[in-house]
C-alpha cells in the first residue's frame, strides 16, 4: 500500500495487522481520486472509518487543506499516527479515536467538511446510520461530498427520506464507491 499521487507519491503506508479492516486497494484508490481530483484541493476531508488513514493522506498528499481521522480501534490509530508521522503531514492531520457514529456531534462546531469518505464494515446498516447523524449536525454544508465504499448488493433506497441524494455510483469487481450529497433544505448548514 502506498500514496499514489501528490506531495508523497510512492511512499509506503504501513497497514493495519489482522481482518480487522479492508485497505482499499491501490487502483479503486487511483479512480476515487481521479473522481474526486476536483473537490480535493483546499478541501476539509473527514476519513471515517479510517483504518490505516491510507484515504485521508491521500487527500493531503493532493492538496487536501485539512483531513480528519476517525477510528475507534486503538491499534488502527496507532498506525494512522505512524503513517501521518512518515509522510510528514502532522500539520494538517487530526485524528480521533471514536466511534464514527459519534463523530458528528463531537466535531460539531470544530469543522465543517467538504468531502466525507466513509468505508464501514459492510453490510451492517452503518451507512444510513452515519448520514442520519450528519444530517443537521453542522459539519456539513450543502455541497459536502459524501462517498461511501460498500459491498455489491447494499442498497441505498434510503437515501432521500435521510436527506440526502446519490450523485453517482461506481461499481468494480467485489465493491463500490455511491456518491452522495445532502438535499438542500434538509437541515444542512
Amino acid at each position: 500500500m502506498r500514496v499514489i499521487a501528490g506531495k508523497c507519491r510512492s511512499l509506503p503506508l504501513k497497514s493495519v495487522p489482522g481482518k480487522s479492516t479492508r485497505p482499499t486497494t491501490d487502483r479503486i484508490k487511483e479512480t476515487l481520486f481521479n473522481i474526486l481530483q476536483s473537490h480535493i484541493p483546499g478541501a476539509v476531508f473527514l476519513d471515517l472509518f479510517a483504518g490505516s488513514g491510507a484515504i485521508g493522506i491521500e487527500a493531503l498528499s493532493r492538496g487536501a487543506g485539512e483531513a480528519w481521522f476517525v477510528e475507534h480501534d486503538r491499534s488502527a490509530v496507532r498506525i494512522i499516527r505512524e503513517n501521518i508521522r512518515f509522510t510528514r503531514l502532522e500539520a494538517n492531520a487530526h485524528v480521533l479515536q471514536m466511534n464514527a457514529v459519534d463523530a458528528a456531534e463531537m466535531l460539531a462546531g470544530k469543522a465543517v467538511f467538504d468531502v466525507v469518505f466513509l468505508d464501514p464494515p459492510y453490510d451492517q446498516g452503518l451507512e444510513k446510520t452515519v448520514l442520519e447523524s450528519f444530517c443537521g449536525s453542522g459539519c456539513i454544508h450543502s455541497d459536502t461530498l459524501f462517498v461511501i465504499e460498500a459491498s455489491l448488493n447494499t442498497g441505498f433506497d434510503w437515501l432521500e427520506n435521510c436527506g440526502y441524494m446519490m450523485l453517482k455510483e461506481k461499481c468494480y469487481k467485489t465493491n463500490k464507491h455511491v456518491f452522495v450529497k445532502p438535499i438542500k433544505g434538509a437541515g444542512i448548514i
